[in-house]
């Protein structure tokens, strides 16, 4: 043993006699998290949360928040001699005198926006693929409200420039807040330390979007890191897959390196953009004036679908008591965003009411599988498209050489038609999705082979799918001991043989690669293969899933028998599923038990 791993391990066994830390680090090094790329989106929004504080940090050194009025005397020669904020002139100061501060200004922009776009397509992905249903409520909620303060902290963000760009943004605003009736008058002014623009309003943003907000991500970040630990990781369905286990790779060392090569390649890509890809030149527009409004001002896309329905609606005011409700801003800006996050967030209690589910889930649905939930995003998202156009209606008018009135018109009566042909059109295909997988179930593919029946009839012969592909649509354990090299479960929920023919299954009844226990859970007892095998399976344990004993089935000599799909929910599942023999009933009933 070298002097280095003497030391190295004459350190740990005195941090672990002190802390007695082994065990937990051997459960967290053996921790196996699955192999699907979709599981990375979420790994995404961590990378450039970290690489938004590392560029934040170095950018606080420099930008000073205060609306003091200087003399811009910088590098920058067409706005020298320009009355400016101090605010102004520290960004141009980053930008043109600042060694690499044009560059951390760029990569910090272009990250917050990476930021936000993973939060959005890793909830989508998490919506559509059910992963939020029961035990993973919170973890949900919290990527909704992290989605939430990542508007505010963008926002907060991007008026800090103090730029003609910028201090439009927060003039909009201030419009919104003087919108609420009873209270925003005085919102507005506490807010912004007096009439508009007050003198105020910057170093609380800066506070805000240094202390606050980063705080409360990262605190939200790490509960949902602390749940998804404790909770384990959910899977698709495939060959050794159940509602009891975990497939794939082990934190370390596979899942770490890919982590940390996934880090350097997201981090690679913003510095690529932000030294190649001009983002938020604030030195064009010039320092803020109350009195101008640039043309052609779009916000960033997250906060766009607000600008665009701000501009559909209509103009629309209630005048009583000497009081003026403006329901054209407040309706667009505050009802409408608060009832939007306010369904987001209690979507899975919604679709637990309407679908009576109240089982636990660890295996994801395939959209197809889901037509309403699947139509119900989709219109949603058709939603926030049009929105999103209508935010930039102005700049879409003067490219096509359109009328922007009548633009105005066609996305108004849009927002009221095109989101339920929508979700029409998205629940009848996947249902039409649902039937071809059923003929692909019942009958197999083509082979090629062209057969003569007795009678003269010219038939072409069908082959049974491959097992793996089958359980992906049928997602029915008793079709995978078909596996070659496949047994039934154990009492334990863990795969007694190796894996239904699957290598990435380890054999923890043999032992030829060793187990380890990783003690009890919130749903009983967990279970790792242990040795060195980069890949292994996790055990959510026998407690409310039931006790992990599934019946293997016989389809020997049935290659063409009618699969059994999962148990439809009633208005969630429009598919229905396909007949089951009487020999087959059993063993439906025992599965249904099990997973209950």
């Amino acid at each position: 043993m070298s002097l280095l791993e003497k030391g190295a391990d004459n350190t740990s066994r005195w941090v672990d006699d002190r802390l007695g830390s082994s065990n937990f680090v051997r459960r967290s090094l053996n921790k196996v998290f699955p192999d699907h790329w979709s599981f990375m989106l979420g790994e995404i929004c961590l990378y450039t949360f970290i690489i938004l504080l590392l560029s934040g940090t170095y950018l606080t050194f420099f930008y000073d928040p205060s609306v003091r009025e200087v003399i811009y005397n910088g590098s920058y020669v067409p706005l020298k001699g320009i009355t400016m904020s101090q605010a102004y002139a520290s960004a141009l100061d980053i930008s043109f005198d600042v060694r690499g501060g044009l560059l951390m200004r760029q990569i910090h922009h272009w990250a917050a926006l990476l930021f936000m776009a993973s939060i959005v397509v890793h909830l989508l992905r998490v919506f559509f693929t059910g992963a939020f249903r029961k035990p993973r409520e919170m973890n949900w909620v919290i990527g909704s409200l992290l989605l939430i303060l990542g508007i505010l902290e963008g926002f907060a963000g991007y008026s800090l420039p103090d730029d003609l760009l910028s201090g439009t943004g927060l003039r909009i605003a201030y419009s919104i807040a003087m919108s609420i009736p009873v209270v925003g008058t005085w919102v507005a002014f506490i807010a912004f330390g007096g009439e508009y623009p007050g003198d105020s309003i910057l170093e609380r943003l800066y506070t805000v979007h240094i202390l606050l907000v980063p705080g409360a991500i990262l605190g939200l970040i790490t509960f949902h890191m602390m749940m998804i630990w404790y909770q384990k990781h959910t899977q698709f369905a495939g060959p050794g897959r159940t509602e009891e286990n975990v497939i794939g790779s082990r934190f370390y060392p596979v899942y770490a390196a890919k982590a940390g090569g996934f880090f350097f390649l997201v981090f690679g890509v913003l510095a690529a953009l932000g030294g190649l890809v001009q983002i938020n030149p604030v030195w064009l527009y010039g320092p803020y004036d109350p009195s101008q409004v640039s043309a052609g001002s779009q916000p960033d896309w997250y906060v766009g679908f607000l600008d665009g329905s701000t501009r559909l609606m209509p103009n629309w005011e209630l005048r009583a008591l000497d009081h003026t409700l403006s329901f054209n801003v407040l309706v667009p800006t505050v009802i409408m965003p608060g009832l939007i996050f306010t369904a987001l967030i209690f979507y899975p209690w919604i679709e637990s009411f309407l679908t009576k589910d109240r089982k636990y889930h660890n295996l994801l649905d395939r959209p197809r599988d889901v037509p309403v939930r699947t139509a119900i995003g989709a219109m949603a998202l058709s939603f926030y498209v049009l929105l999103l156009i209508a935010g930039g209606n102005d700049i879409v008018a003067h490219i096509f050489r359109v009328s922007i009135n009548s633009m105005t018109y066609v996305l108004r009566a849009a927002i009221f038609l095109v989101p339920p042909l929508v979700y029409v059109a998205t629940k009848r295909f996947c249902l039409s999705l649902q039937r071809s997988d059923e003929e692909l179930v019942h009958h197999g593919i083509e082979s090629g082979t062209i057969r003569r029946l007795p009678s003269g009839e010219f038939v072409e012969e069908t082959v049974p799918l491959p097992v793996a592909h089958r359980i992906s649509l049928t997602g029915v354990e008793s079709d995978r001991p078909e596996l070659e090299g496949a047994t039934a479960h154990g009492s334990s929920g863990t795969p007694k043989g190796a894996g239904y023919g699957d290598t990435h299954v380890v054999d923890a009844e043999t032992g030829s690669r060793g187990a380890v226990s990783d003690g009890p859970d919130a749903h009983g007892s967990a279970s790792h293969g242990m040795g060195s095998d980069l890949v292994g399976t996790s055990s959510y344990g026998n407690g409310s899933h039931g006790n992990g004993s599934h019946t293997s089935g016989s389809h020997a000599g049935q290659p063409h028998a009618p699969a059994k799909r999962r148990k439809s929910r009633g208005f969630f599942f429009e598919h229905k599923s396909p007949d089951t023999t009487a020999a087959d009933a059993p063993v439906e009933r025992e599965l249904e038990n099990t997973v209950d």
